[in-house]
């Protein structure tokens, strides 16, 4: 559905480029030929793609209709005790926050003085040199704990008699899911199949660029130049060209820098100036605890201040709680707890950061440099795939689903490794679990992230980050079965910068696995 705004502005550029209403007048123009002179206009205009590329990226969030009885939350979950354990999640993480606000004293919102304001202002660009006292604050929660929000996880309907062929899973994670196996996962994944072309993997310094490369960014470049998110979408399966990749992915996500864009992020930004709130020192700390640590992302930290600032203000990302199993917090004025009418949502963007949360943004500060294209991009991120990753659903890219899809992988096609690590007290996904709910971010070597990020979003799927850290147990195999202890285990597994990603994809689900 376009907005009143949209459309007005559809009919203005219509008027402008057929010269006025009054032209519908003309002999010439036949009622009975409308719908195909429209249609025509629309071809020769280009609003013909924009129209489609906004059709698909509409399909590629929403999930597909349910029965029209079905009541709205089973739009954002179906399962009755995932939805019971999403409300109870929440309930810790709110009191968690009015916790730290209480024993603060610190108001959950308020407005900046003028000379506060100015400040701020000044210092927007620069405000990594800012060294705020944040030792009092800490984390609302962090991946370990979520971790072991799942681990109790349970249907209720098997509490009684557990079905057979479930019984016999060993994982931390108990809930019968459907997951993919590994010729599902291969009938999936299959332009990563060994005879496919991959960059990655064919763009090596051994591999003859005029083999594969020259070509594949060739195809590229014809891809941006027809502005397709479709065939953008297929065609980033095989990766992305460096040089493309910025321009690839806002297609693929539909994004443009219009003006009024950039008006919205500005007025964001005037938000931020005009008020302080408590969630912004949580973002302050989370910056300085991870990206401004990093040797890759270190250099971006005014970058994600300006954009994760902004995200916490964006009313915009409410929308999306319609398809998400979480609900937004809400806060009351004062005096009037209860009342809906004095209610407003805390944050105004619905969603509190977590440690680790400003590792979504980090990565893609290397693709675009101007902030109000990089905050559009990483809000489309968040809500079509980021936000999965820290609610409890049953949604196949959820994190309880990739949970149990990474267990099931090692389980089955690596049962020794995963018994000894087993036994030994160092469960696999303990370890794996804080790289998926990051999506690799911060453990990966940037190049080999983007890489892996590409698919993410050919394939509009997070399932390829089990898969991934399934790969990387199978390749350490060797290592791991001589450990004896969960630290011993983390040793082995604490560096996966040097990993190349792709060879591991392939090798695991094409080369390995039968």
């Amino acid at each position: 559905m376009y907005s009143l705004e949209a459309i007005t502005v559809i009919q203005m550029r219509n008027d402008e480029d057929l010269g006025s209403n009054a032209s519908l007048q003309r002999p010439e123009i036949k009622l009975e030929s409308l719908k195909e002179d429209i249609k025509e206009f629309f071809k020769i205009s280009g609003w013909e793609k924009k129209l489609q590329n906004a059709v698909y990226s509409e399909l590629s969030v929403f999930p597909l209709p349910s029965h029209p009885a079905a009541p709205p939350e089973h739009l954002k979950e179906p399962l009755v005790y995932m939805r019971k354990a999403q409300g109870s999640w929440e309930k810790r993480i709110l009191k968690s926050l009015n916790s730290m606000c209480t024993e603060l004293s610190i108001p959950l919102a308020r407005k900046r003085p003028v000379g506060e304001q100015k400040e701020l202002l000044n210092k927007w660009n620069e405000m990594g040199t800012d060294e705020p006292d944040l030792s009092l604050f800490r984390p609302v929660y962090a991946p370990k704990d979520f971790l072991e929000v799942l681990i109790n996880l349970r249907n209720p309907n098997y509490e009684n008699g557990d079905s057979l062929s479930f019984r016999t899973h060993l994982g931390l994670i108990q809930v019968p899911l459907k997951v993919k196996d590994i010729p599902e996962l291969k009938e999936f994944f299959v332009e990563l199949g060994l005879t496919t072309g991959q960059l990655g993997i064919d763009d090596s310094t051994q591999v003859p660029p005029e083999l594969f490369e020259n070509e594949h960014v060739r195809i590229g470049q014809k891809v941006l130049a027809e502005q397709d998110s479709a065939a953008a979408q297929q065609y980033i399966r095989q990766g992305s060209p460096t040089a493309l990749r910025a321009e690839l992915w806002a297609l693929i996500l539909n994004i443009s820098s219009q003006p009024e864009d950039i008006l919205y992020y500005e007025q964001l930004k005037t938000n931020v100036i005009q008020h302080d709130l408590l969630v912004d020192s949580l973002i302050y700390k989370d910056v300085k605890l991870t990206a401004s640590n990093d040797d890759y992302y270190f250099v971006f930290e005014d970058y994600l201040y300006q954009v994760l600032l902004c995200f916490s203000r964006d009313t915009s990302v409410l929308g999306h709680f319609a398809y998400n199993s979480a609900s937004p917090p809400k806060s009351y004025i004062r005096g009037k707890l209860g009342l809906e009418e004095y209610a407003v949502f805390y944050p105004p963007n619905g969603v509190i950061p977590f440690h680790g949360f400003s590792m979504y943004v980090a990565p893609l500060c290397f693709l675009y440099h101007e902030p109000s294209k990089l905050y559009q991009i990483f809000r489309e991120m968040y809500v079509r795939f980021f936000f999965r990753l820290h609610s409890i659903s049953s949604h196949p890219s959820g994190i309880v689903s990739l949970c149990l899809l990474f267990e099931t992988l090692l389980q089955t096609y690596l049962p020794q490794l995963f018994y000894h690590l087993r036994e030994i007290g160092a469960q696999p996904l303990r370890i794996s679990f804080k790289w998926m709910v990051r999506a690799f971010s911060g453990y990966l070597a940037t190049d080999q992230l983007l890489l892996l990020w590409d698919r993410i979003l050919g394939y509009n799927s997070l399932e390829i980050l089990a898969v991934l850290a399934a790969a990387v147990f199978a390749f350490r195999a060797v290592n791991l079965m001589e450990v004896t202890s969960l630290a011993a285990a983390e040793a082995v597994l604490a560096d996966l910068s040097t990993l190349k990603v792709m060879p591991l994809l392939q090798i695991f689900l094409f080369a390995t696995v039968t």
